[in-house]
């Protein structure tokens, strides 16, 4: 299963007013999304870098054990208001009804895209590529 379709059936069994694909995949866009396309290997590499203990959460959430949970707050300062806040806006939520409901949705998500090591695997194709051509432009320069 695609990265996105799952995250919207997660989305959408979590939230009710996320009733539809479009208003789901929309919200997604906004919180996940880099200019508002869905990235998952690209907010779960954020989220590792974020500090306040969020970086050995999100290992959790890719590894095969029990997910560590994820406060409010330190959702806020690894992910930043502003997104948690479009994400709330697209589907019609209060912010902190929203935060609250990311902190259960976001550690199934990952740990379900990351079953079998897809997510880890993609993750890791990136930051190989990122690497590859980083060092080919510095030698080019």
């Amino acid at each position: 299963m695609k990265f996105k379709s799952l995250a919207i059936q997660v989305l959408m069994n979590h939230i009710e007013e996320a009733n539809n694909s479009n208003r789901a995949s929309s919200a997604l866009d906004r919180l996940v999304g880099g200019n508002n396309a869905f990235d998952l290997g690209a907010f779960v590499n954020r989220l590792q870098r974020s500090g306040d203990g969020v970086a050995s959460k999100t290992k959790s959430w890719l590894g095969d054990g029990a997910n560590e949970s994820i406060s409010v707050s330190q959702l806020k300062q690894a992910v930043g208001a502003d997104k948690i806040a479009a994400f709330a806006l697209a589907l019609g939520l209060e912010r902190d009804y929203a935060g609250l409901k990311l902190t259960k949705i976001l550690p199934e998500l990952i740990d379900k895209s990351s079953q079998g090591g897809d997510l880890l695997n993609k993750i890791g194709r990136k930051r190989g590529f990122t690497g590859f051509a980083s060092r080919l432009l510095k030698k080019t320069a």
